[in-house]
């Protein structure tokens, strides 16, 4: 019996390094990397964050020295989110649209000091309210009010602006809001003031680490966001809700969490012509580091494949803590 190998062998195409990079299909370099970093309101402290571990929350000082590191690795953007003091807090969120807040602080002090780099802030209120949702509670102090809360919303959105950073992105899933940001802002002379929809963002047990950072967890330890962030058992719907979010006006699109929803990315970046981002969420990242430290995986490895399954899904950006060491090994690949 006679049998007749395939002449395609695709084996052929994997055989060496300069073949494999020849035909490789998806590429990560610095230039996908977004940075988020954590600041609090003490002067010269440097804390580590037990739910993230080897990443730090800093003083305004700290925070723009990472940025300028951020730019010398050649990351273009950091995204900056406030560890407010409780004795802040409120009910209604009055503190986040306070023009001399932490966070408008620190934009003011990364653009003195590090000009160049994209700032992106976000917008929402779970930082500052003492129940630890995204909104204004209605009078059953459960459900979310939608639009009270887009109201308190452009007070945060325009104060974020005027402090000087690049990109505002809603995070907090109110119907409607993208496109009355998009107007006050334009209203206010700041038309150069991109906006990043968080349109898909799911109700998802990967934030736990995040929000104990950010103190939203509320006295329970945890909290029920369901009403309005989406089901993590819809797809279609996100797509609802990315062409609601470009009809009203948003520059960018953000998925997130990333890696149990690339398929979601995967579908909307082949639906739309459109910028999508993913977020690598605080859960994600920090099982790659428990298991790392733990001696089962090699973080390098697995953070770069991570990445690249994003790259693949068709992100054009990502937000990962591990950026700044991502950075760096691929300048030290380049070498």
């Amino acid at each position: 019996m006679t049998f007749n190998f395939p002449s395609t062998r695709l084996r052929r195409r994997r055989s060496s390094v300069w073949v494999r990079n020849l035909t490789s299909e998806s590429i990560l370099s610095i230039n996908d990397l977004i940075l988020p970093l954590f600041v609090h309101d003490r002067r010269e402290t440097t804390e580590p964050i037990p739910g993230l571990p080897d990443i730090k929350c800093y003083s305004i000082d700290g925070l723009v020295s990472i940025a300028q590191e951020a730019e010398n690795l050649g990351i273009n953007a950091i995204a900056v989110f406030p560890v407010v003091d409780s004795k802040l807090k409120s009910e209604n969120a009055e503190e986040a649209y306070n023009p001399n807040n932490l966070i408008c602080r620190t934009i003011r002090a990364v653009k003195s000091k590090v000009p160049n780099i994209g700032i992106i802030a976000d917008v929402a209120l779970d930082p500052y309210t003492t129940h630890g949702h995204d909104g204004i509670l209605k009078s059953n102090q459960i459900d979310v009010e939608n639009d009270e809360t887009i109201s308190v919303l452009l007070k945060q959105a325009l104060i974020l602006a005027k402090a000087g950073c690049n990109m505002v992105a809603p995070s907090d899933m109110m119907d409607g809001r993208i496109g009355k940001i998009r107007r006050t802002l334009d209203d206010n002379d700041l038309q150069d003031v991109s906006i990043l929809s968080y349109a898909v963002k799911y109700c998802s047990s990967f934030y736990a680490p995040f929000r104990q950072v950010v103190g939203s967890c509320a006295s329970s330890n945890s909290i029920d966001k369901s009403g309005y962030q989406m089901d993590c058992r819809n797809a279609r719907e996100a797509i609802c809700e990315i062409n609601m979010d470009i009809n009203e006006g948003a520059d960018f699109i953000m998925i997130k969490p990333g890696m149990p929803y690339l398929d979601v990315i995967k579908t909307a970046s082949n639906k739309f012509n459109f910028p999508i981002f993913a977020y690598q969420v605080s859960g994600e990242y920090a099982m790659i580091k428990a298991a790392t430290n733990n001696g089962w995986l090699d973080y390098d490895k697995v953070i770069y494949e991570s990445l690249i399954g994003f790259k693949r899904a068709g992100a054009s950006a990502i937000f990962t803590y591990a950026a700044l060491d991502v950075a760096k090994n691929l300048m030290a690949q380049r070498s």
